[in-house]
């Protein structure tokens, strides 16, 4: 069966396991979907990126970053460029989640990114999802 939205895949099992407080989930690897991990895990939302070799397939396995109160520190990722409406931005437009509290994830010309290091470093692009 193929995928048309590899990446939403991946925020609906990050979502599902963060709720279901799983410790770990794994995701079929990509490096769009590492270099998302690594902006999550920078941010908090994650603690901890691992591959894991399945046969001939490959997985990141990614460890959700709880809180003292065992909730988990995501609590929801939502898809805002889908293949359907691709979402692009200028640098004067990056948008701010739930008043900074969240973050923008985007794909520029300078790579995979949180939208405020797009901001600081003054380059717009394709939004890709929001986390908050």
């Amino acid at each position: 069966m193929t995928m048309s939205d590899p990446l939403a895949d991946m925020f609906t099992r990050v979502r599902n396991a963060a709720s279901a407080r799983h410790d770990t989930v794994r995701v079929p690897m990509s490096k769009v979907k590492r270099s998302i991990a690594e902006v999550l895990k920078q941010e908090g939302f994650i603690t901890n990126i691992g591959e894991v070799k399945d046969g001939t397939r490959a997985y990141l396995e990614l460890k959700i970053s709880y809180g003292n109160d065992r909730r988990a520190v995501l609590s929801g990722i939502r898809r805002v460029s889908r293949p359907g409406l691709r979402v692009y931005v200028n640098k004067g437009e990056i948008p701010r989640v739930f008043g900074g509290l969240g973050i923008a994830i985007m794909s520029t010309s300078s790579g995979v990114m949180s939208g405020r290091e797009a901001w600081r470093r003054q380059v717009g692009g394709e939004v890709l999802c929001y986390v908050w």
